[in-house]
């Protein structure tokens, strides 16, 4: 498995110091590592809007890549910092329910609690920013090969915290999930996946009534319209073609739709 290669999540936006400084954590420890930016755009403290964006960006990433995420509002507490090797690579960031959406598609094969502080960036940090003084350098030590059990002890991975998804309910015609995701468009990403609508005619019923039929596309609607599609992660979603279904549908996380085969 190779390594040297590294990246970010996080809720930490791009107005502030802090993105910079997690990675001056890594320059220091290993300048040679190549990273790349997820996103710090993630909602302040939604964990469950980071669990979703990290498991659709990792197997788009070389095998042996490390990444670290960081939504951690329970930063300082009792909550651990954990590092998790999977089958695609490893996981750094707080055991909170971040990783979990990752490790629900690819198998986790170890885990430890980052307790060695020779592997941080200092053996006092911050009970405020973890993601500089722990989780970067860790992550930029195990992308230059330092061995996962060197990190801490082993937590078996049956224990690691695991965030609620909501289930997708099966129905005579078709399927009743929600939405799970919101992203920068405006696109509302429910939890019906690609696979539940293969090689079907199928319709999106809003908490409205409105009747949305699936397609291909966004231009298959002309601009303003509402679309019914498989989105590029996999899920179905609706969106408004050069617009934002979110603003036009008032409609948020947690929020009821149904997918409705046709049955003429």
């Amino acid at each position: 498995m190779s390594r040297g290669f590294l990246t970010l999540l996080s809720d930490f936006g791009d107005c502030d110091v802090y993105v910079g400084m997690m990675k001056g954590a890594i320059a220091r420890v290993a300048p040679q590592v190549g990273v790349v930016d997820l996103t710090h755009r993630i909602p302040a403290q939604d964990v469950a809007a980071g669990r979703f964006a990290l498991a659709s960006a990792v197997s788009f990433f070389p095998i042996g890549t490390v990444h670290v995420a960081v939504v951690d509002p329970g930063v300082g507490t009792a909550r651990r910092g954990i590092a998790v090797q999977f089958d695609g690579g490893f996981l750094v960031g707080p055991d909170n329910g971040l990783l979990s959406g990752v490790l629900t598609e690819r198998a986790a094969i170890a885990a430890v609690e980052l307790t060695e502080p020779h592997y941080w960036g200092t053996d006092m940090p911050s009970a405020t920013f973890h993601g500089r003084d722990i989780f970067a350098p860790v992550g930029a030590h195990l992308a230059t090969g330092v061995p996962l059990k060197a990190l801490g002890p082993a937590i078996a991975v049956s224990e690691l915290v695991a965030l609620p998804v909501a289930a997708v309910e099966r129905m005579r015609a078709g399927w009743r999930g929600c939405i799970q995701y919101v992203d920068g468009f405006g696109n509302l990403v429910s939890n019906v996946s690609a696979a539940a609508v293969s090689d079907r005619a199928w319709s999106l019923i809003l908490p409205s009534g409105t009747v949305v039929p699936g397609c291909r596309s966004y231009s298959d609607r002309a601009p303003g319209g509402v679309v019914a599609l498989v989105g590029s992660h996999g899920w179905v979603e609706v969106a408004v073609n050069c617009g934002s279904a979110k603003e036009h549908l008032q409609l948020e996380v947690g929020d009821c739709v149904e997918v409705r085969f046709s049955t003429g």
